[in-house]
């Protein structure tokens, strides 16, 4: 067990993110054409847009917490916030926004299978990575349940040092750190890093393209023939 942990959590996150790098800029440099959301917003109505909207606020804000709360060291909030009331908050602000995302995903998921406009332009690879991203949603709203067994924080430290360890180049104590936490958490952060492996041959690809260059480009000037 002890060399699976490893595996999982002392190898397994530089693969990931091997496979995340090389993949990415491999498709960026040699297919950037298909380098975009593939949208199928025109195919579909109102619930199209309500549907991705509720989506992308859940996952944004859920991103962003992830991030924050685990590469941010524990020392840097310590004086600011306690463990117990940070965990609280990440229960709270985590939990709301990641049903905000579910509803939005099991709309998207039931208009992907159900419009046949749509599901005739769908890619095997855009309804896995849906599930996908469900399964990994469902497995985060779970830990939820599990932090509320215990509200000291003790495993929400342990997952931020096992972050901070993989970001700091220490595999094997960040496998350390992983193995007295629960089974919903590890489930959690291997599917979080398999979608690292995903994401550089799927729409996720998005992610990295946001347009905010147009903020800065001059206006076109369109002008009437005749």
């Amino acid at each position: 067990m002890s060399n699976l942990n490893f595996l999982l959590f002392g190898v397994y996150p530089y693969v990931a993110l091997s496979v995340f790098m090389v993949g990415s800029w491999a498709r960026y440099d040699l297919s950037s054409y298909t380098w975009k959301a593939h949208s199928s917003q025109m195919l579909s109505g109102q619930s199209m847009r309500i549907a991705s909207n509720l989506f992308h606020i859940g996952v944004l804000f859920i991103l962003a917490g992830h991030v924050i709360g685990l590469l941010t060291p524990h020392t840097w909030y310590e004086h600011v916030i306690s463990t117990e009331h940070k965990q609280l908050l990440a229960m709270i602000s985590g939990g709301s926004f990641g049903l905000v995302c579910l509803v939005g995903l099991l709309m998207l998921i039931y208009r992907r299978h159900t419009q046949s406009r749509v599901r005739h332009t769908s890619s095997t690879s855009d309804i896995v990575i849906l599930w996908v991203l469900l399964a990994q949603l469902l497995l985060g709203l779970s830990s939820i349940l599990v932090s509320a067994q215990h509200l000291d924080g003790s495993e929400m430290i342990l997952l931020a040092h096992w972050a901070q360890s993989v970001v700091t180049l220490q595999p094997e104590l960040a496998a350390s750190f992983m193995k007295t936490v629960n089974l919903i958490f590890k489930l959690h952060v291997t599917l979080g890093l398999t979608l690292f492996i995903l994401f550089p041959f799927t729409r996720l690809v998005h992610i990295a393209s946001a347009p905010v260059w147009y903020l800065g480009r001059r206006y076109q000037i369109v002008r009437q023939r005749g």
